[in-house]
């Protein structure tokens, strides 16, 4: 990843919030697949998988189109941060439906705004050292959307566990329930699909 495709995000940001609509919709694809991730840990921790993720994340992009004039931000951290607020917002209405409650939860919208940040926060670590130069830290910046799409060309069940392990954290044992397999199984599973995520990672960075 060079410098220029470094500054993607923040020219289309730009070009955004100057009324390109376009360029908005680019620049949110570019999110898909972080925020698939996001969406698929709430819905397997909170909704046991009860709605599709992917329809979710395409509810989230068309309340990001019609509510863009009320982003206040500048910045790509906070247009990020922007997005994961209004994925917090659509899970927290799943959450009451499914629990046949109407009343509006500015708790439960907090804490799943937590959840989701530190979600993105798992997507990062481990990833790369801390870096210093502005083209390493807009780099650094893009990790978790380098991952999430590297996920989501993995083989479902190495996405899984990988999700499961590393963005809630689930021991061996609690994985292999959520995924009826055995423990030994899981284990077995573990370092494939960690090698076959690092090589997507290594062809996407090189």
């Amino acid at each position: 990843m060079n410098e220029v495709l470094d500054q993607e995000p923040d020219r289309l940001l730009r070009q955004a919030r100057a009324g390109d609509g376009p360029a908005l919709g680019r620049l949110l694809e570019r999110y898909r697949a972080y925020l698939l991730v996001l969406a698929r840990v709430q819905i397997g921790r909170r909704l046991q998988g009860k709605v599709d993720a992917a329809d979710m994340v395409q509810d989230a992009f068309l309340g990001a189109t019609r509510d863009f004039h009320q982003f206040r931000g500048a910045t790509v951290p906070e247009f990020t941060g922007w997005l994961r607020q209004i994925l917090a917002s659509l899970l927290a209405n799943l959450v009451r439906h499914y629990q046949g409650t109407q009343r509006r939860d500015v708790r439960l919208e907090r804490r799943l705004a937590q959840e989701l940040d530190q979600s993105s926060q798992a997507l990062d670590r481990g990833l790369v050292a801390p870096q210093s130069s502005p083209s390493q830290q807009a780099m650094r910046r893009e990790q978790p959307l380098i991952l999430a799409e590297a996920l989501g060309r993995l083989p479902a069940d190495w996405r899984e566990l990988l999700i499961l392990r590393h963005l809630e954290g689930l021991t061996f044992p609690e994985v292999a329930r959520r995924m009826c397999r055995t423990v030994d199984s899981v284990k077995k599973l573990w370092p494939r699909a960690l090698a076959g995520l690092r090589r997507l990672l290594a062809g996407e960075t090189t």
